[in-house]
């Protein structure tokens, strides 16, 4: 293991000592190829005893008009994809395996892009980065050892824009339903001096959303520098965006669902005439800036190293009215006018997250015609505050602006080690071992938002092996077998609400892949065993966060299928489907004033049935029409198989044209594209809440368990219509 902690020396050494022509320049490595060694540590190749998807960047510009990467990634297996808004834009989320999106582990270049306290991925922190990206990866289940939480559902890496060898411009515009717009700009120097390029992109997406007041108001952008010859990459890259969003995430009730479907609650207040009137600036106000340093460096034919750094700096606010709050929760003081005192008031207030991240990653990889070795470590350091301001108030003693009434501090670190090997034995066989050691140590100390003192002092080691086996019968056919151990710390929310105990997964697949020159079928069974799985028990915090549960002992199993088959020279069909059976083996829950047992039930939010498809025809290189289905099975939103819970199935179609217009004047080539979303105007939910409540005021003496849910509707059908120039 000592090369993991001396090779950026050896790197630094090595590279000095270069001569202008080295060995690789007979090799003529292209840039590309660079380029990849920034996530090969995090993926796998085609063959591998993993089971993945990929996506590059030009499947992606087909349907990239705006939306948020989970929409974009609606149509892999498994995939169930939400928008709080309605249409995509604004907070999204993803779902994989029935594993919400703080499950999913997320890299971009190799970095977390979780949030290190909440697991979250909060793609609206990134708008348009579709636009940025030139390939990802999803695996599902563990897959292979990553960076960051540990991937309970599924791992998700994304790798940024390649070294472009000739410069370019793009402009491009779309506009839609909700009064939807995107406008972004993108340039690339190409190879200066052949080793030296310099490319950006600085973007603006609007809409106001399919919900009442849904609004979003993003802006991003994204700039890099490289550096490259046959030997090196290196990589300055910095990121970020602003998102101003009205918050949408209370949903509606069963009523307003079928009579006003739009409704948000969000904001809404009674004047001092009794006038029910919603406070116009009910926001999610957060900025979010990534500075990324990478150095890849090949020695030989056999040896290259990346060495990556890392520092986020997020910063931003809820602000929310609040009516007929109580002085002590803020630290008032009561007062007296004309005799009465006061003790509550409306106020607006904000509740503030200021965060530091920083991070270190260094990986090492050998390569021959029978092994491949990728071994790396990894530290990352994250420091953030949760404070509270009331900017307003009707009554108020004698506070000073910017006084805060609840603080509380947290420090979360993190090492981790792997090292990961691939061994041919024979053009048949391969073999894939994998051992991960992450060590966590999370304090947090104060006053919580709920006004309750929190103190955490925790420490989590976790060992994580890994290992597979590939077997080719045939040019056509591969079959593989894997399994993977996971381990994950619990979340903030979790250690609010008491949980301190982490999770362990067992994942075991069964694949076919076939593929031949006009059909490929990938095909996999899984069983993923869980104990301790904190699993959504279908409430929500007071700012719309999901919360979790311990459910014991817990399983998912299924299968997944997707393929690819080739009908004509110009039309191809893409299906996929999984099917799955996810339980909770002993869950136990407080009904009617008491725990029971309720031994098996349905795990929450885990369809038994996701599919997908898409129709494709081609009739030139460079025009192409897709029908795109979508059908997600129902499900329930709790945990204990309530009807009051379940969340119907849907079955929804979109329709996606793609035009490049080349060998122009004035442009390399104009790109026109559109996509009309929900076609058949469904009425359909993607998303939802439960919750439970005991009452014993109805009938004294008598406890009895109420149940309740709320839904986010999504848009009926909508439209995105875009045109890129290029030059």
């Amino acid at each position: 293991m000592k090369l993991l902690f001396i090779f950026p020396a050896v790197l630094l050494i090595s590279t000095l000592g270069f001569s202008q022509k080295s060995k690789l320049d007979t090799i003529g490595v292209p840039p590309e190829m660079l380029d990849e060694v920034l996530v090969q540590a995090v993926r796998v190749d085609a063959d591998s005893p993993v089971t993945h998807s990929d996506i590059d960047k030009e499947e992606l510009k087909k349907r990239n008009l705006g939306q948020d990467i989970p929409f974009l990634l609606n149509y892999l297996p498994s995939v169930v994809s939400t928008s709080d808004a309605g249409a995509g834009v604004g907070y999204t989320s993803i779902r994989v395996r029935g594993s919400d999106a703080s499950r999913v582990n997320v890299t971009l270049n190799g970095i977390p892009f979780n949030d290190s306290e909440s697991q979250g991925s909060f793609w609206v922190n990134l708008p348009d980065f579709t636009s940025s990206i030139e390939n990802l990866q999803l695996q599902r289940g563990v897959g292979t050892s990553t960076n960051g939480p540990g991937a309970f559902g599924a791992s998700l890496n994304l790798l940024t824009d390649a070294v472009s060898k000739e410069a370019y411009a793009e402009v491009s515009n779309s506009f839609g339903s909700f009064n939807t717009r995107r406008h972004n700009v993108k340039f690339g120097t190409g190879l200066l001096n052949d080793h030296i390029e310099f490319a950006g992109r600085l973007s603006a997406v609007a809409s106001d959303g399919y919900i009442d007041r849904a609004s979003s108001d993003l802006k991003s952008y994204f700039l890099q520098a490289s550096y490259v010859d046959e030997n090196t990459l290196i990589k300055a890259i910095t990121f970020g965006g602003r998102e101003l969003t009205y918050q949408a995430w209370n949903g509606i009730d069963k009523e307003a669902l079928e009579t006003n479907r739009t409704f948000n609650s969000a904001g809404m207040y009674t004047d001092s005439n009794g006038n029910l009137r919603f406070y116009d600036n009910e926001v999610d106000d957060y900025r979010q800036d990534h500075y990324q340093l990478h150095w890849n460096q090949r020695y030989n034919n056999n040896w290259s190293t990346n060495l990556g750094l890392n520092y986020t700096y997020g910063r931003g606010f809820f602000e929310q009215y609040k009516e007929d709050q109580k002085f002590s929760t803020y630290n008032f003081t009561p007062i007296e006018i004309g005799g009465e005192v006061i003790d509550r008031t409306d106020l607006i207030r904000r509740r503030w997250l200021d965060n530091d991240f920083y991070v270190i990653n260094a990986n090492a990889r050998y390569k021959n015609n029978q092994l491949e070795i990728n071994s790396g470590a990894f530290f990352s350091t994250y420091k953030g505050d949760h404070f509270g301001e009331v900017i307003w108030a009707r009554f108020a003693d004698d506070s000073e602006i910017r006084d805060r009434y609840y603080f509380s501090d947290a420090t979360k670190d993190e090492f981790t080690v792997f090292s990961k090997a691939t061994y041919r034995i024979n053009d048949r066989w391969q073999v894939f071992a994998d051992l991960q050691g992450r060590f966590i140590s999370y304090k947090t100390g104060g006053i919580t938002s709920d006004i309750v003192a929190i103190e955490v002092n925790e420490n989590f080691k976790f060992f994580n092996p890994k290992a597979g086996v590939s077997f080719q019968i045939d040019p056509e056919n591969q079959l593989y077998a894997y399994y993977g151990k996971a381990h994950r710390e619990p979340a903030r929310n979790d250690f609010e609400e008491g949980i301190t105990t982490p999770e362990k997964l067992d994942d075991f697949e069964l694949g076919w892949r076939y593929a031949s020159e006009k059909v490929k079928l990938n095909s996999n069974i899984f069983y993923m065993d869980y104990k301790d799985q904190l699993v959504l028990s279908g409430e929500l915090n007071d700012v719309g966060a999901a919360l979790r549960t311990t459910s014991g002992s817990s399983y998912r199993l299924g299968i997944e299928i997707d393929a690819e088959l080739q009908l004509s020279e110009k039309w191809k069909l893409m299906p996929n489907v999984a099917l799955s059976s996810n339980k909770n083996r002993d869950f136990v829950a407080s009904m009617d004033g008491e725990l029971r047992k309720l031994g098996s039930s349905n795990i929450s939010f885990s369809p038994e049935i996701v599919a997908s498809n898409m129709l494709l025809f081609l009739p030139t290189p460079n025009f192409q029409i897709g029908f795109l289905s979508k059908y997600v099975g129902e499900q329930y939103m709790g945990n204990i198989d309530s009807e009051a819970s379940i969340l119907d199935s849907f079955f929804v179609n979109d329709l996606n044209i793609y035009y490049e217009l080349r060998d122009i004047p004035v442009f390399k080539a104009i790109v026109f594209s559109g996509l009309v979303n929900n076609i058949f105007d469904v009425k359909y939910v993607s998303n939802g809440y439960f919750y439970t409540y005991d009452d014993d005021f109805s009938n004294p003496g008598t406890v009895i368990t109420i149940e309740g849910a709320g839904y986010y509707p999504q848009a009926g059908i909508n439209f995105l219509a875009g045109v890129t120039l290029k030059f």
